[in-house]
């Protein structure tokens, strides 16, 4: 007997979750020495200062456990956000709040709706739990039909997945829209909101209203702290003991508490970059030799026809810049790629790169 037998079957079967390539990586393969990375969202100007001298003073207390409970920390969150703190709970990037949402209501069998293309982990996270994901296509502009949601919901329907800004497409769900949803189905609607910053508008307003609403944000875009790993979800109150039961202890360390913490105290800057990346990226639309969708995020999706994803992704990493192939995102097809908005220098190399390509 082998013993990966031992393993649950459902174990087996998860797709893996394969991240854009390092620099290192392209480094290595093309043998090059200046690369830009433009394809895992990241901010590119990183934290505030407050963060960095937060993080210094929290080095002291790397041998002690954080505190299972940052009432502190919620009610900062509460503050931002306009949420009751009572709603406000906290985990390992939207990741792990998503896990531990998966955790509460997804059985052997359950069904998770998760209108496609979007965040693959979605679909990993319903695999994990032996859910039965069923993937709600987009229309032409890659928005969400309700009316077709709606009737994919059953008896066995436990969650709705819905990330707005969506990743990778960059369209935000309009409230009309999702309070359509969210009255019409007995079941639990998941927005995720890890890009709410760099968009025009949120589904915050709708949190104190519905009991089957849960928004999921992070530190890691607007704020910089993508290697801190700390996100926070925003539940009814129903639900906030049950999650406190079911996530980790210890979930999010003190260099995360602290430095969310301090993030918070300088809204401000975080409000200066994310102004100065959007500014971007409406200029990456306009010079770019590409086609672009309209977008809400960090980000752009792009049209590569009659390249494939895959060959004009190749060929923009031999001149420097990566970029994310989205042919693993169900949905996407083979030629629709993902461009983070870097700064301006680094759009300037991306933009001429591209007309190279594309002979514009």
């Amino acid at each position: 007997m082998s013993f990966d037998e031992l393993l649950r079957k459902e174990v087996k079967n998860v797709p893996a979750y394969v991240p854009g390539k390092s620099i290192e990586e392209v480094k290595q393969e093309f043998g090059l020495e200046k690369i830009i990375k433009l394809a895992s969202n990241e901010n590119p100007y990183g934290p505030s200062q407050k963060v960095i001298r937060a993080l210094k003073d929290h080095l002291n207390n790397l041998n002690v456990y954080p505190r299972i409970d940052i009432p502190e920390l919620r009610d900062k969150i509460g503050e931002y956000t306009g949420v009751d703190r009572d709603q406000v709970v906290l985990g390992a990037g939207v990741d792990g709040v998503l896990e531990t949402l998966f955790k509460l209501f997804i059985r052997k069998g359950d069904e998770v709706i998760i209108p496609s293309p979007t965040f693959p982990y979605y679909e990993i996270l319903s695999a994990i739990y032996g859910g039965m994901s069923k993937y709600e296509g987009r229309n032409e502009n890659y928005d969400i039909d309700p009316d077709r949601i709606v009737a994919d919901v059953t008896s066995r329907t436990k969650l709705i997945i819905l990330c707005s800004p969506n990743n990778p497409t960059g369209n935000s769900i309009p409230n009309n829209v999702l309070k359509e949803i969210l009255e019409r189905v007995h079941c639990m609607v998941v927005v995720d909101e890890a890009y709410a910053e760099f968009a025009d508008w949120n589904a915050l307003e709708l949190v104190s209203s519905y009991e089957n609403l849960i928004i999921t944000r992070t530190f890691s875009k607007a704020f910089g702290l993508a290697g801190l790993r700390i996100g926070y979800g925003l539940l009814p109150e129903w639900l906030v003991p049950e999650y406190m039961k079911i996530n980790p202890p210890f979930s999010t360390g003190n260099l995360a508490i602290g430095g969310a913490m301090a993030a918070l105290e300088d809204v401000k800057y975080m409000k200066s970059i994310v102004r100065i990346i959007k500014k971007e990226r409406e200029r990456l639309i306009k010079e770019l030799c590409i086609h672009t969708y309209p977008s809400q995020g960090n980000f752009l999706m792009a049209d590569v026809s009659p390249f494939s994803s895959s060959e004009f992704t190749e060929t923009l990493m031999k001149k420097g810049v990566i970029i994310r192939d989205l042919k693993r995102f169900r949905g996407a097809g083979t030629t629709k790629i993902r461009i983070s908005v870097g700064k301006p220098e680094e759009n300037d190399l991306l933009i001429k790169s591209i007309k190279e390509i594309v002979k514009c």
